[in-house]
């Protein structure tokens, strides 16, 4: 069972960045996140895998409110969302950036214009001031050189390259992943991991939802296992992951392995 913010809390004895208590979601009536919490703080990588349907992508878009949770609570430096208010939303959003599987880069504008169409429009920034800015994210992801090509010219890692950038241009507080390798071809995830390697070891504060378990086991502050809409098992790899323990975690990990043999 999933601890409340306050033990969490309480446990680390840090000041959280991002929280979310006791959230549940049900779809077409069938229960999909149940009583789901969790403490994210400055600087930790956290990783939740889980089987397919478990609920990851659920909770990561029932964080950000683009799926809007039936109950619990989500707070930001302390201060809870209030979801009914646009504008408290529309601030949240900027400073909780989201990665998705496919992508969701806009065809007909560059990569330069996908990363800096959301500081003119979100930010009220100037366009040479946006543009400025782009470029500086676009090379922080080893992507100036493709500035200029379309979605229909980048590759899928490419494509995603772009997308970290334009979710790091905002100065987001948290960023949130959504199986970020999964609709890569093998050859080219290695590419996207090695940007969210840097950007975990020069301190981005994350909440990854992916099936890299060695990315997990190097880099993953704490590991949380989801199953059926819930967090059954939360704890740092070298425990949950360690030779001989009877995780579910480590249970699912040898699955994946054996099914990669």
């Amino acid at each position: 069972m999933s601890e409340t913010v306050a033990q969490l809390s309480k446990k680390t004895g840090a000041s959280p960045v991002l929280q979310v208590a006791h959230l549940s979601k049900k779809l077409g009536g069938k229960p999909i996140l149940q009583d789901c919490s969790l403490t994210l703080n400055r600087g930790e990588l956290k990783v939740l895998i889980g089987p397919s349907g478990a609920g990851k992508s659920t909770l990561l878009q029932c964080i950000n409110c683009l799926i809007p949770p039936d109950e619990g609570k989500i707070l930001l430096e302390g201060r809870a969302l209030n979801v009914a208010d646009r504008r408290a939303l529309c601030a949240f959003r900027a400073q909780v950036g989201m990665i998705f599987q496919d992508f969701n880069l806009f065809d007909h504008l560059t990569a330069e214009e996908n990363v800096a169409i959301a500081l003119r429009k979100v930010r009220g920034m100037n366009r040479q001031d946006a543009q400025r800015r782009a470029q500086e994210e676009l090379g922080r992801v080893g992507m100036s050189r493709r500035a200029g090509l379309y979605p229909a010219q980048l590759s899928g890692g490419q494509k995603q390259r772009v997308a970290i950038a334009r979710a790091l241009a905002m100065d987001p507080k948290v960023i949130l992943l959504d199986e970020p390798t999964s609709a890569l071809d093998p050859e080219l995830v290695g590419e996207v991991l090695a940007v969210i390697k840097d950007l975990a070891r020069g301190g981005m504060t994350m909440l990854m939802a992916t099936h890299q378990m060695d990315f997990a086991r190097a880099l993953a502050h704490e590991i949380l296992f989801m199953e059926q809409g819930i967090i059954i098992e939360q704890g740092a790899p070298d425990v949950l992951l360690a030779e001989g323990s009877a995780t579910r975690t480590r249970d699912f990990c040898k699955h994946l392995l054996e099914m990669g043999a």
